[in-house]
Order: C-alpha cells, then structure tokens, then sequence
C-alpha cells in the first residue's frame, strides 16, 4: 500500500493549483457576491481537460482513475468550492452520457462537453423525490421513434445556463420502482422545457440552481443511455464517483480554510504576542489538521476502491462522503473562528467557504442517508471482516 502520489499525479495537481490561483482566486469573491456563473472560466479549465478528466476517450476524455481526478478537484475547491463543484458535476453528467450513449450522441456531445465548449446538467431529484430518488414521476413514453418527456426536476445545478440534461424518468408504470426508471440525454433547449427562477442559496452562488419543467418534450429514440430500464442502476453509478467529488470539494475547502487560518494565526496579535503562541489554538490547528487528513485519505481510498471495481466500492464512497463532507465543514468552521470577527465578514474568504462547504452534507444524498447504505451493508454477516 504506498500512500505517496506518482510525478504525474503530482503534477496534475500543481497544474489545477496554478490554474485556481490564476483564473478562481482573483474573482470567486465577486462571482458568489453576484451571482456570475463563470462559463468562461470553465471553459478554460476545459482546455486543460479539467471537464472530462475521467470521461472515456472515445467521448474526448482523459480516462483518468477517479483518484486523479480528486487531485485536481481539491486543489481548485480550496480556492472556489461552488465553481468547482459545478465543474464537478459536469463530470459525472459528461462520463455518464460518454459511457452509455449510443455512438452518434456520445460522438456529437463527448468532444462539446469533454472541452467545457458545452456544458451538462444532471437531472435526478424532483419536487417529490429527494432522498427517495426511485420514487420519482417524470414520465417518458415511447411513440414511435420518439421519446415524450412530462414531468418536472428540482434543484438542478445549472438548470438555464447548460447545454444538455442527464435525465433520468420513468419508462415503466407507477409501480415499477427503481426498475423502471431509465436515463436519457435532453438538449437543453428542445422545445416544450422551462425553467424556473433561479433559487436564492446560502452558498454555491456562482452556479445557478433551478427547477426545470417538461411539457411534452420530444427527444429521439437514441437518446437513451444503455437500455430501458437502467435508468436508476447508472445513476447510482454516477454517484458513487459524484459522491467522491463533493467530498473532494470538502476536503479542498477545509485545505483553503486551514491555509487562511495558519498564515493568520501567525499575523494576529493579541496582549502583545502572536496568537500562535497560545496553546488552546495550537490544539485547535493540530486538531483541525488532523481531521482535514483523515478525510482526505478516506475520500482517496473510496476512490481507489472504485477504481478497482471493488465489490463494496459504493459503501466506501458513503462512507467518504459523509465522513469528509461533516470534518470538511468543521474544520472551516473552526478557521472562521480562529478568524474572530474578521472571518465573518467578506473581506475574508471563509464564510464564503462555510457557505459553500455546507450543502455538501444535503446533496448528493444526504450524510443520513449515507448513514443508511453503510449500515445496510454492515449488517449483512461478512461485513465486520470485509468492510475495514
């Protein structure tokens, strides 16, 4: 088992560094502050193959094991963790369509999506249907060589602002459960599509979130993903490594919450003396640090586990979500108060990363129910000897 990351992941991770410093850094402050989507700046972290790091390479992608992508994705969430969030949902959508679209779809959107020339959506939750995702309603019904899409979709990260939807509906009747829910690739400009206001957040505000309608929207038959009926089986897939994202996320805001708080521990004085030299906030950054490392080791092992297509790879990548997504908020948590009142106001960038960092325990599934996958799995008999 050898912890140590490889020259050329080390790289990928100083040229995500040097690209966040350079094109994140300067404007996430006025992006959340206004509510800018920077599609410009996506586009540019496209140009380094940031938006199809692990998509295939027969749909433009790197192909790169879940691993890497993590390096680069913690490195620009200790900058900006709403814009790369975003970027890393556009992963997941891009992977998902370039694994199972037919040739012609993968072959016209793979190359748009892999260069963040377009950008993706992923469309599962409903205004019914958070949590209990296999409960949802949005119908797609075959006629002729045409899918008719009715339904709608709620809080959609990039819903408005985005080329083409994952989506995934219902294909057999109401009472079908998971089995019959299939996954589909909508442009998101076919006629019969609206979308709703964009939603006010506490965070996450430089990508816009919205629910989004269909009225008897028409697609091809071929924009299906894999068969009729896998629908929900390649939404879990997708996040699996969507979870192991958002955890990265976390983790990179917890990094940049550390930086900020170590270099001002050093630069605040207090009754004469830097408050470096006091013990309780010693413990306080020792503390902190050793929980940011905990949490980037379990989301770096989840995502060595999918990689490998190990068997219990989905429990590890709950585990690393709900692990680093609650330590990576704490540890900002705790930044912004070694900042005092200074990390409370906008000046500073850790309120901005606490706003951002706090959606993560919601999304993806919530951290309860990731409790629920890891608690299912470790009552089955073999799991004290396997799980560890």
């Amino acid at each position: 088992m050898d912890f140590e990351l490889t020259e050329e992941q080390r790289a990928f991770a100083q040229t995500a560094r040097e690209f966040a410093e350079g094109q994140l850094a300067p404007h996430a402050a006025q992006w959340d502050a206004e509510g800018i989507f920077p599609k410009e700046a996506i586009a540019k972290a496209g140009e380094l193959g940031f938006c199809g790091l692990y998509a295939p390479e027969n749909a433009g992608g790197l192909a790169l094991p879940r691993l890497d992508a993590t390096l680069v994705f913690e490195e620009m969430a200790a900058i900006d963790p709403s814009t790369t969030a975003f970027i890393t949902i556009h992963n997941m959508a891009t992977w998902m369509l370039g694994t199972w679209a037919t040739p012609a779809v993968r072959d016209h959107w793979g190359p748009l999506l892999t260069t963040g020339e377009k950008l993706a959506s992923y469309c599962l939750t409903e205004p019914g249907a958070g949590s209990d995702a296999a409960s949802l309603k949005t119908r797609a019904e075959l006629v002729g060589h045409e899918y008719i899409l009715n339904g709608s979709k709620a809080f959609i990260s990039g819903a408005g602002s985005t080329d083409v939807l994952v989506l995934m509906a219902r294909t057999g009747d109401a009472a079908s459960g998971a089995g019959g829910i299939s996954a589909f690739v909508v442009p998101a400009d076919s006629a019969g599509i609206t979308y709703g206001k964009k939603e006010h957040k506490m965070g996450w505000n430089s990508q816009p979130t919205r629910t989004i309608s269909f009225d008897n929207v028409r697609i091809p038959a071929d924009h299906l993903l894999g068969r009729e009926g896998e629908g929900f089986k390649i939404a879990m897939k997708g996040l699996d490594g969507g979870r192991i994202n958002i955890a990265t996320c976390s983790v990179g805001a917890a990094q940049g919450a550390l930086n900020a708080a170590q270099q001002y521990m050093h630069d605040r004085k207090q009754f004469g003396k830097s408050i470096a030299s006091f013990q309780a906030l010693q413990f306080k950054l020792a503390d902190m640090a050793t929980e940011l490392v905990a949490a980037r080791q379990m989301v770096r092992l989840a995502a060595a586990k999918l990689d490998a297509g190990a068997r219990d790879a989905s429990t590890y990548c709950a585990m690393a979500k709900r692990f680093a997504t609650d330590a990576g908020f704490n540890v900002v948590n705790e930044a912004l108060q070694l900042h005092g009142g200074y990390g409370y106001i906008r000046e500073y960038p850790l309120e901005r990363l606490l706003r951002d960092a706090r959606v993560h325990q919601i999304l993806e599934g919530t951290n309860e129910i990731m409790r629920v996958i890891i608690a299912r799995r470790m009552l089955e008999g073999d799991a004290p000897d396997v799980i560890r």
